[in-house]
């Protein structure tokens, strides 16, 4: 298949950790669960073909978290694309537990880190976890005791990088005192930029950032909301607008859109072939205020 047949290749390519080469559009599966991402999915065959067609459309990176179900998201991509090919690389997440639909708790005990990690090893069948994130910093768990463990996890063979979720600046530095830290995955989209500091922190120092909700979670896809217009001049959705902003907002960027429907995700993947001309991009970054 050729890079026209495979449009994620056009969002570019990044280097998460200085060898794990993906594409910067990216999936992230935390909507394939049921609702409140709990249980199974409303449409299993549907979600296997979603996690299938990632990868004709040349999507390289899969985040998803034990926590999503739980692990049900972990078990489907399992049926959908195991065995894993040699490009595709998994990310996952620890440290979130789970008590209901739409319900979370961090938990940041080594003893359950190495535990989840452990799962995520079974459920996803794989030896190693390309990327391991820290799904929430536990307030009542030393952070020193929570990245150690994780370190521990990485100089045993189980995991080849670590990332945090949700952090601050000061945060990331600190851990990166303790561990090597390669992403940190932090909610961004053209609608909230209040980490603006924490990007400017990974584009200075190689570290990818994955941001969580890139669509505000629908807010920014309504055709009759803020970029609807600007949309329709051009010719696309609302969703693609977005995403195409956060790809050339920065080069560290690496959008994760989710989906449950395989033509959502197409129209999503869409977006890498997307060029903002500078207006262009200006004029998005004014008409959603952050």
């Amino acid at each position: 298949m050729t890079d026209d047949q495979r449009p994620a290749t056009a969002s570019g390519s990044f280097l998460i950790g200085g060898d794990l080469p993906v594409t910067r559009l990216g999936f992230g599966v935390m909507q394939l669960p049921g609702p409140g991402v709990w249980g199974e999915p409303r449409d299993r065959d549907e979600a296997l073909r979603v996690l299938r067609r990632t990868r004709d459309l040349g999507i390289t990176l899969i985040d998803t978290a034990d926590a999503y179900g739980p692990f049900t998201a972990d078990l489907l991509l399992r049926e959908a694309l195991h065995p894993y090919d040699d490009e595709l690389v998994i990310a996952t997440k620890v440290g979130f537990v789970r008590q209901g639909p739409g319900q979370w708790a961090a938990v940041g005990r080594p003893a359950y880190l190495r535990q989840q990690t452990e799962l995520n090893l079974r459920h996803l069948g794989v030896e190693r976890i390309d990327l391991l994130q820290l799904h929430r910093i536990d307030a009542e768990v030393p952070l020193a005791d929570q990245i150690g463990e994780l370190g521990a996890l990485r100089d045993e063979g189980k995991v080849r990088h670590i990332g945090l979720s949700q952090v601050s600046v000061a945060q990331l530095t600190q851990a990166r005192e303790i561990a090597p830290i390669v992403s940190v995955q932090n909610r961004y989209n053209l609608a909230e930029r209040d980490d603006e500091d924490v990007l400017a922190y990974a584009e200075a120092n190689g570290i990818a950032f994955i941001p969580w909700h890139p669509l505000a979670t629908g807010g920014l896809v309504a055709e009759n909301g803020p970029l609807g217009r600007i949309a329709a001049d051009r010719g696309l959705r609302p969703s693609q607008l977005a995403l195409a902003w956060l790809l050339r907002r920065s080069p560290v960027l690496l959008p994760i859109p989710g989906t449950s429907s395989v033509k959502h995700l197409e129209e999503n993947t869409a977006a890498a072939e997307v060029r903002l001309s500078d207006d262009e991009f200006a004029a998005l970054s004014q008409a959603v205020a952050s």
